[in-house]
């Protein structure tokens, strides 16, 4: 019998719903309220480890009841605030889920970051004292009375007027010259150099929102008996001391039925 039908047969037996049809709210496994939803579109290598992930999100709801809105805490599911399990739990979260490491993010915030270079180094070429913390006063006095000022907060943008007979107007960051031709080359790369920056500041966002569910000790625990499963061995020499202390709280019936899905 393959190992996700023992596993899906394991859970219900428990009282637990599984479903394995649904989009699993846009991950490849959900656990909430005694249901495990494992993703339809997932790869079938991945239905046993995010079935154990779930699992393991389903124990801690037991030692945790509210770890769905607190993130849970190490202090209850290792019984101890050592600072080396989060340390070593990361590290085992980057092992087992190479998207924890958020590597597309960075290279692209590198390339934003080498284009606000480029930008500012335009912009001080005709304004030597330029300083992006500062107001851009000649730039500021220029964009009041121009309509490239919607391009400080759109990259593109539809200006439309008139009311029976409207008129359509499409502006680009990437067609300043030709959309403003009175334009000094200075002022269409600030307002560059503003996109960038917008940019650069979705992207610190986006890696501090993924790094703060990463993070999370829920989220590091269900990662740790994930990756158990997926290589045992590695996972010890990643994390000895959280896998020390969890194999003894486990050997003593502190994860309850996980000790019956390791074994």
């Amino acid at each position: 019998m393959p190992k996700e039908t023992c596993l899906i047969r394991y859970f219900e037996s428990l009282g637990l719903e599984v479903h394995t049809g649904t989009k699993a709210r846009g991950n490849q496994g959900f656990f909430l309220k005694n249901r495990i939803d494992i993703s339809k579109n997932i790869k079938p290598e991945r239905i046993a480890p995010t079935l154990i992930h779930e699992f393991a999100h389903y124990i801690h709801s037991k030692l945790e009841p509210d770890m769905n809105k607190t993130g849970g805490t190490f202090l209850k599911i290792f019984q101890t605030e050592n600072p080396i399990i989060k340390k070593e739990l990361v590290a085992v979260t980057h092992f087992v889920d190479k998207n924890s490491l958020c590597e597309k993010l960075y290279t692209h915030k590198k390339l934003v970051q080498e284009k606000i270079k480029f930008y500012d180094n335009e912009v001080k070429k005709y304004y030597p004292k330029f300083q992006r913390s500062k107001k851009f006063k000649e730039f500021n006095n220029y964009i009041k009375k121009s309509k490239a000022k919607y391009l400080l907060k759109y990259d593109r943008v539809k200006l439309i007027t008139g009311f029976f007979n409207r008129h359509y107007e499409i502006y680009s960051i990437d067609n300043i010259e030709n959309d403003f031709t009175d334009m000094p080359k200075a002022f269409a790369s600030y307002i560059r150099l503003h996109s960038y920056q917008k940019r650069q500041s979705r992207i610190s966002n986006k890696i501090n929102h993924y790094k703060k569910y990463y993070e999370k000790p829920a989220e590091l625990f269900a990662r740790l008996v994930e990756s158990i499963y997926i290589d045992k061995n590695s996972t010890c020499d990643i994390a000895p001391v959280t896998t020390g202390i969890f194999y003894e709280l486990l050997n003593n019936n502190y994860y309850k039925e996980l000790k019956n899905v390791i074994d």
